[in-house]
């Protein structure tokens, strides 16, 4: 038995957590349940709009304070590492630590793992597919293009497809005509960052059609991250 917990901050939505919560099981195979690190998750579904605070400026103060007061509530409960089950909400971080400064050294950034992960791969290109608050902020792209790797995304014209997509998702409603639009925005690349964390689950229900050959779950990458730390106690 390690003495490790890993601390989770969901409900950005709820659909993106209970996958989250199989990968975990699934990273970190056991015999004994005791052979698993500890994980707490504040499924925190009651945050607002991440991209709306992005977009439109909304209710921003109060998403910080909410995400704020989850990693606080992690940190009290021992977390060790945390991860953020939602890729737009990495935008406020630097906010959230200055109501949390200890939380900074706990955190596993998605996006910073994600790229990372291409550069260890020698990926020189990708196709971001994201939430629009995500594309619109260029996050992705700064940091993927210091890392020397070009990074195409959907434009607004595409916006209203991508909406359908994770959508479809956080209402677990799914139809054939949102299979083929995901399906279409995978292929537009021979690799893909899925960086919403919608997107995965999504994905695993259209892999069949897809054409990429390379398609990366960053909220996975993180975890696989923490799973070597964890191998390494």
């Amino acid at each position: 038995m390690k003495d490790f917990t890993i601390g989770v901050l969901g409900g950005m939505g709820t659909y993106a957590t209970i996958h989250l919560f199989q990968q975990y099981a699934e990273l970190f195979p056991a015999e004994k349940e005791w052979d698993r690190p500890r994980i707490i998750i504040d499924n925190n579904c009651v945050m607002p709009s991440r991209v709306r605070a992005i977009l439109y400026h909304e209710n921003v103060d109060l998403l910080v304070q909410k995400m704020a007061s989850s990693l606080s509530l992690l940190l009290q409960g021992g977390a060790d590492r945390i991860v953020l089950g939602c890729n737009t909400s990495h935008l406020f971080l630097d906010d959230v630590y200055q109501i949390v400064p200890q939380a900074k050294e706990k955190v596993v950034n998605i996006i910073d793992a994600c790229v990372e992960e291409l550069q260890r791969r020698g990926i020189s290109d990708v196709y971001l597919l994201a939430t629009e608050g995500t594309i619109v902020s260029g996050v992705y792209n700064k940091k993927l293009e210091k890392a020397g790797i070009r990074c195409a995304s959907p434009d607004e014209s595409d916006f209203a497809g991508l909406r359908q997509c994770i959508e479809a998702v956080k209402q677990n409603k799914y139809d054939e005509e949102t299979r083929q639009i995901f399906a279409e925005f995978c292929s537009r690349g021979s690799a893909c960052i899925l960086g919403c964390t919608e997107l995965p689950i999504l994905y695993d229900r259209c892999r069949d059609l897809v054409s990429a050959n390379n398609v990366f779950d960053p909220l996975y990458i993180a975890l696989q991250k923490i799973h070597e730390e964890y191998l390494s106690l």
